[in-house]
Formats: structure tokens, C-alpha cells, sequence
């Protein structure tokens, strides 16, 4: 089974494009999550290898979600999608934990490239 990861962005379109240019690089995406309530209940549950967070969302931010997740979980790794501008809102969630960020437009080389310094290629084996 390949590495696990789970996406979680309020825009259906990204978290669309983000699956395809996982599952096709062969990491297998095990959920999505449309807001950061759903994704701190879907994530003990699915316990993915990487979180994709989509920094600013309606009813609970990116941020927040972070601040949670590592607070429960701190092994956690967790990669922050950002909008061009949002350089500061980028910044805290470096410090709070996240393991690196991709700005929008989704460029399918820089999303393939974190998600592999972070957790590795797909097809290889985790502990």
C-alpha cells in the first residue's frame, strides 16, 4: 500500500486536481475534508501519512486546525496550500509545525516535490 494522504481544502476543484496529481504519482488519498471540523474528525480516524491544509477556509482556518492537530497528534506532518499573498499566514503555520507549504495555482511539480521531501516517494515503505 502506498503512502497515505489525506486533503483538506474548501474548494472542491483543488482538492479534485490535488487527488489526481497524487493518485496518479501513485500516493493513495484516503479522505478529503471541505472545512477544518470535518478534517479534525476524519484525520485520528484515517491517520494518513500527510495532511494537505488549505490555510484559509470558512468556519474553522487552516491555523487553527494546525494548532490542534499538532497539539494531539505532534507527529503529524502537514503541508500548507497558500494563495499567493499570504506570506505571514504561511509563516505562523511553519512555526506551529507544518512541515512546508505549495501556493496556488497548484503547480503539479511543486505539489510532487514537498509531498516527497516530506514523507518519500510513493511506493516506498513506511515504518
Amino acid at each position: 500500500m502506498g503512502k497515505r494522504i489525506m486533503i483538506v481544502d474548501d474548494a472542491k476543484f483543488i482538492r479534485v486536481i490535488l487527488t489526481n496529481i497524487l493518485e496518479e504519482a501513485g500516493y493513495e488519498v484516503v479522505g478529503e475534508a471541505e472545512d477544518g471540523k470535518v478534517a479534525l474528525e476524519k484525520y485520528p480516524k484515517l491517520k494518513p501519512d500527510l495532511l494537505l491544509l488549505d490555510i484559509i477556509m470558512p468556519e474553522m482556518e487552516g491555523n487553527v486546525v494546525l494548532g490542534k492537530l499538532m497539539k494531539d497528534y505532534p507527529d503529524a506532518k502537514v503541508l500548507i496550500i497558500s494563495a499567493v499573498g499570504q506570506r505571514l499566514l504561511v509563516d505562523k503555520a511553519l512555526k506551529s509545525g507544518a512541515a512546508g507549504y505549495i501556493v496556488k495555482p497548484i503547480s503539479p511539480e511543486n505539489v510532487l516535490n514537498e509531498v516527497e521531501r516530506i514523507i518519500g516517494p510513493p511506493d516506498e515503505n513506511t515504518n
